[in-house]
């Protein structure tokens, strides 16, 4: 009851701060039942004089401080979940707070280095970025007598006492929500809100983010037009990430990279190559592509910074994709169709030739349409509703990549207007299919399946020896009936319930047997 009262006085704080900044003007009212209607005219009486439009949504956010910033975020990645138009709102927020001071700074850092700052850095600057979860400053350390430039990141004091109160109001929202709600069962609210406490606490460990700093950089470690900073493990801890500083131009500073003139369309294109490369091939990309995070090298090379948020994606995921990509590419939307359901996205009880249908009214108004001609908010329109229309139950890691694909070409289309992101694709995702779906890659699947195979010989010995002894042990049971102590009979005897159960759990075990023996001699 307590804890109830605690979550509501804190909900109605946050719808305060939404009312006030116009958040709810831009709700339909004729979608909201009669009492919901009520609420937001009142919610209209203490909206903020000013202009009506602009991102109402996240500069409520922005107020909230950072557990609803973080939210936001993660929420543009949902379209499916708060709308296309909200969504594309909440792309455009800014994970930028105002820093906490430098002395909470150097202190934070000499605490979790466990040393002096003076015997750590040669130099510490002021912050050059805060976001929601942490900061930047420029440092310099020396090696071998020599000063370099390093980035240092620090987590904000007290954050994740912040984050876990907040999180504990998402989830009892979430909870309600999924309990009144079908559509929000299906949207899996509280997988998502699950989704993003996973991701904030990955986040709030540094060390693990110089993880997928190291892990990216193996992986494109022979790639031509990416790299990942490297990382300095010996001043990085929990609270204290210390990398190599970038000195690239960042994809957002149109000016210097007029100025250096730079191939803007060449530019495009590494942009989505590399995030596909990322994808396919290593199933491992980073998952906030935006100009900011992104530098040039003098090289030419793009540079990735901040590795908070990353996508993992298995084989199936990648065969997925892949396959999907090449559909959409060669206009195969029969193959597009079935491939969701081999992958067991769409229900059964579904027509493959009408998903098929739905899929084709998808891809053809952008087939062969340059960037500046497709309409990406038409587009996410068109797959939330056929995700509705056959039932597709929310995939966290699809809606992460689309997310990054979505982001991903809007980066590619700032610098060719005109770019054709199918040609750009066509490359990647036909060698990664040669190479994994083709005649080599059936012959390492051929080899992987023997591995397991192999493997499941090896236990075939136990698997049989256990299916012997159950089956004597029933065939006990069988001839000299179950031996009870009067106090089973009694509990028995006290509860039906419990001697049904006790059935079913040995029909179950007589199920079992009988299919490892099947297996066994299969194999065999």
């Amino acid at each position: 009851m307590i804890s109830a009262i605690t979550h509501t006085a804190r909900l109605m704080r946050a719808a305060f701060v939404f009312a006030r900044e116009g958040v709810f003007g831009s709700v339909d009212p004729s979608l909201v039942p009669p009492p919901g209607q009520l609420a937001l005219k009142l919610a209209r009486i203490v909206e903020r004089r000013g202009p009506k439009h602009g991102p109402r949504l996240s500069r409520a956010l922005t107020r909230m401080g950072p557990a609803y910033l973080k939210l936001g975020q993660f929420l543009a990645t949902r379209p499916d979940v708060v709308g296309v138009i909200m969504a594309r709102d909440l792309e455009s927020l800014q994970d930028r707070l105002p820093p906490f001071s430098q002395a909470e700074a150097e202190a934070a850092i000499a605490a979790s280095l466990e040393r002096p700052l003076k015997d750590v850095f040669a130099s510490l600057g002021p912050p050059v970025a805060a976001a929601s979860i942490a900061q930047v400053h420029r440092g310099e350390v020396v090696r071998d007598g020599i000063r370099k430039a390093v980035a240092v990141k620090v987590l904000r004091p007290n954050v994740a006492s912040r984050f876990r109160r907040d999180l504990s109001d998402f989830f009892y929202v979430a909870h309600k929500a999924e309990t009144y709600s079908a559509e929000a069962r299906r949207l899996r609210l509280i997988e998502v809100i699950n989704t993003m406490s996973r991701s904030v606490a990955m986040e709030m460990d540094l060390r693990l983010e110089a993880a997928a700093m190291s892990e990216m950089a193996e992986n494109t470690g022979d790639d031509l037009d990416f790299r990942v900073p490297t990382v300095d493990w010996d001043r990085t801890t929990h609270n204290v990430l210390t990398m190599e500083w970038i000195d690239g131009i960042a994809l957002n500073d149109h000016k210097r990279l007029a100025e250096a003139q730079v191939d803007l369309p060449d530019l495009g294109r590494k942009v989505i190559q590399s995030f596909l490369r990322h994808a396919l091939r290593d199933g491992f990309f980073h998952a906030d592509m935006h100009p900011g995070n992104l530098f040039l090298d003098d090289t030419g090379r793009l540079v990735a910074v901040d590795f908070g948020i990353m996508g993992r994606l298995g084989m199936k995921e990648r065969r997925f994709l892949a396959e999907i990509l090449l559909g959409f590419i060669t206009r195969d939307y029969r193959r597009v169709a079935e491939v969701h359901f081999e992958a067991g996205y769409v229900p059964a009880h579904h027509s493959v030739e009408n998903f098929a249908q739905a899929i084709r009214a998808i891809g053809e108004p952008i087939h062969n349409r340059t960037a500046e001609e497709i309409s990406m908010a038409r587009l996410l329109t068109l797959l939330l509703e056929v995700t509705g229309l056959f039932d597709m139950t929310t995939r966290p890691e699809l809606i992460l990549l689309q997310k990054t694909m979505v982001v991903v070409e809007g980066v590619a289309r700032g610098f060719d207007p005109r770019l054709d992101i199918w040609k750009t694709a066509d490359p990647v995702v036909r060698e990664w299919i040669e190479r994994n779906l083709g005649p080599i890659g059936r012959v390492q699947g051929a080899l992987t399946g023997g591995g397991d195979l192999a493997r499941v010989l090896m236990r075939l010995p136990d698997i049989a020896q256990r299916s012997v002894a159950v089956l004597e042990q029933l065939e006990t049971m069988t001839r000299e009936g179950l031996r009870l102590s009067p106090e089973s009979i009694a509990a028995m005897g006290r509860s039906e319930g419990r001697k049904n159960r006790w059935r079913t759990v040995a029909l179950w075990i007589i199920a079992a047997t009988f299919i490892g023996i099947l297996i066994a001699v299969r194999n065999l």
